[in-house]
């Protein structure tokens, strides 16, 4: 049996940290047994899921060196690789379960659903709704099948009783089945869920070993329970350590940086990145803290995994990276390294038009356009004085901000533009006084070349950094302010 594994993220936004590490894990297990990796993209959600995002999926793994056997862009013979183009192989397999009576029709809407809910939280039950729940009158689900009502396709699940799942790392894991419910597998739209695709592309593409994170562990009865049903041979479960921020809390946009797109904005070396993901609860036999992508896989052993969670320290990221470009560069090197990174013609090309018309010589250039060169601008609360709001509105009027770019399918100064006037009109604001703040927290400065255009050419990334690092100067969102302001922006 030749080893096999994949990585499977879905575009919809930009590329996590937290699928790079997963990614190199695959990697590094499949190059141990001379085996294959695979790249495939989910991209069932049709609303948030864009061309562009998957772009940036191939480009920030190849950045961090991490390559594919089989994927989109690359072909083999288990394409398609994009769950949007294999619905009908779905569609096949759910109606499968059906005639094999281990899936069915269900018409119940929304509004349903939520009192079923209800009625099991109130008398105390798992939430989670069995087949017996979902059940409706025999004649009221014809009539709701001969009117053409929308339904789902679920999976039919045991009521009581314990699931025992088989993990590589962890053992046998045991999940009562009164949690797990009764899984939609075909949405409404005819497009499947994760955990249908899921089970049918790793059979279908010969996947032999799934690591994956750990908060697919509750999800595994499910995948089990379709192999079974299908009759197919589950692949060797092995569920990752999730990556955790300094207060051991899950990863999260909101603490950290989570974005690839960041760290290579803000001038790390993919050397050191991926370096860095190798020792989220892992280490080398000899316990060295630098090693190469080649030495990791050379000596990979998935046993020394640790399964405590993992901290993602920015400080000893920055460490490391330091490292690197102290050791590893001699300055022809590091001259190649400031050209790839933003001294290139096409990110300057784009910067040019913003500051031609406001130079008188060459050396009016770099003031002007420091801030595209730059990580977090150094400004602090005194750097805001000169702004016409109170505190409280400032840095409500940031974070809207913050929320609104989080959720943007597009990154272009259109787009943006429409969510600058939206909130400036909340805010009951005229654009410049909206931009004021703006100004400071993306440039450093009170004035600059147009912040539109700026945040448009730095990225949504280092955008949202920017802004978050504006937030965090001046004192954050204590958590009474964070309930208001939720609150009011789910008004908008």
């Amino acid at each position: 049996m030749r080893v096999r594994t994949r990585i499977a993220p879905s575009p919809t936004g930009d590329p996590h940290v937290g699928t790079a590490y997963i990614a190199l894990f695959n990697l590094c297990f499949a190059r141990q047994f001379g085996g294959q990796f695979i790249l495939r993209i989910e991209d069932t959600d049709r609303v948030r899921s864009t061309p562009e995002s998957e772009q940036m999926i191939f480009d920030s793994l190849r950045w961090l060196g991490l390559e594919w056997d089989e994927g989109p862009d690359v072909g083999g013979p288990h394409g398609p690789y994009r769950q949007s183009e294999r619905g009908d192989i779905y569609a096949k397999y759910a109606q499968q379960l059906i005639d094999s009576g281990h899936a069915f029709k269900c018409y119940r809407t929304a509004e349903e659903l939520d009192e079923l809910r209800e009625a099991r939280k109130s008398a105390g039950m798992h939430l989670a709704l069995k087949p017996a729940d979902l059940a409706l009158p025999t004649d009221e689900a014809a009539r709701r099948e001969q009117q053409g009502w929308p339904f789902v396709v679920r999976m039919k699940v045991p009521s009581d009783g314990t699931c025992v799942i088989d993990d590589m790392l962890r053992g046998p894991i045991e999940v009562e089945w009164g949690q797990v419910d009764a899984q939609i597998l075909l949405k409404s739209d005819g497009m499947p869920t994760y955990h249908l695709a899921n089970v049918i592309d790793d059979h279908l593409m010969g996947i032999t070993h799934v690591l994956r994170g750990e908060e697919w562990i509750n999800s595994a009865p499910k995948h089990q329970l379709l192999y079974d049903y299908f009759g197919w041979q589950m692949p060797v479960l092995c569920h990752m350590p999730l990556l955790r921020n300094p207060d051991k809390s899950k990863l999260s946009k909101r603490k950290n940086p989570t974005s690839i797109n960041y760290y290579r904005r803000m001038g790390y070396l993919p050397q050191a990145v991926i370096n860095y993901l190798g020792r989220m609860g892992w280490s080398m036999p000899d316990e060295r803290e630098k090693f190469s992508l080649d030495e990791m896989m050379a000596d990979f052993d998935i046993q020394r995994v640790s399964l405590g969670g993992p901290v993602f320290d920015l400080e000893k990221l920055t460490w490391l990276n330091g490292v690197y470009i102290r050791e590893d560069l001699d300055d022809h090197d590091l001259l190649k390294a400031l050209m790839e990174w933003a001294f290139n013609k096409e990110y300057v090309s784009r910067i040019l038009p913003e500051v031609r018309p406001r130079v008188e010589t060459l050396s009016d250039v770099l003031p002007l356009a420091g801030h595209f060169f730059a990580g977090l601008p150094d400004i602090d609360k005194d750097s805001f004085s000169d702004i016409q709001l109170d505190p409280e509105t400032l840095l409500k009027l940031l974070q809207f901000l913050v929320w609104r770019f989080e959720i943007l399918p597009s990154w272009d100064k259109e787009t943006l533009l429409t969510e600058v006037k939206l909130l400036a009109a909340h805010f009951d604001l005229k654009m410049k006084a909206f931009l004021a703040p703006v100004f400071v927290a993306i440039t450093g400065a009170s004035s600059s070349t147009s912040v539109m255009d700026a945040m448009a050419i730095l990225g949504s990334d280092m955008t949202r950094a920017r802004l978050r690092h504006a937030i965090e100067v001046l004192g954050g969102v204590s958590k009474k302010q964070a309930k208001r302001f939720e609150k009011e922006y789910r008004e908008l």
